[in-house]
């Protein structure tokens, strides 16, 4: 029997989706490409990697290791499609809509599921075996990863754009 509650899982995803809309939904054309340095990521570029992610990688994943985990995998490049997809060029709003559309999408369709084998699993190129469930659990852990850095985004832009001359250290580190 499986320890994966689809219903939680759905509901946290729906839950952090609406998080992620918050914390994009507005920013300004001047923030939205911002980076607090050269190698990190900017809010525009989060939120196209969540939109590729959730249309190449999660539940394009999560449904092949359900249906047949021996069908190999379409490759993907979360780094490499930054800077090959160039994000930083795109319109954040436009981004921000397809991907909440790519969600409902997901949600949808993990609603569909009928009593999946979420230990159904497949040998990963690093040598491991990884389960639907693995991958569930991961895509909603993923979010939250995001979720935290838009957060830490919006807070560097305040203080290195926003707050100057003032200070905001007092706010905590």
């Amino acid at each position: 029997m499986s320890q994966i509650d689809l219903n939680d899982c759905i509901a946290r995803l729906t839950a952090s989706g609406q998080v992620i809309e918050r914390l994009a939904r507005g920013v300004s054309e001047a923030q939205g490409p911002w980076k607090p340095a050269p190698t990190e990521w900017s809010v525009l570029e989060v939120v196209c990697h969540l939109y590729d992610e959730e249309r190449e990688d999660f539940r394009q994943r999560v449904r092949l290791t359900l249906e047949d985990p021996t069908q190999e995998w379409p490759p993907i490049d979360p780094q490499g499609w930054v800077t090959a997809r160039d994000y930083n060029s795109r319109d954040l709003a436009a981004m921000l809509d397809v991907f909440l559309a790519e969600r409902q999408a997901s949600l949808a369709w993990l609603q569909s599921l009928d009593a999946p084998d979420w230990d159904q699993g497949r040998r990963h190129p690093a040598g491991f075996t990884l389960r639907a469930g693995d991958l569930l659990l991961s895509w909603v852990a993923h979010d939250l990863w995001h979720i935290r850095q838009l957060a830490d985004l919006h807070r560097e832009y305040l203080g290195a754009v926003v707050a100057p001359p003032y200070d905001i250290r007092y706010a905590g580190p």
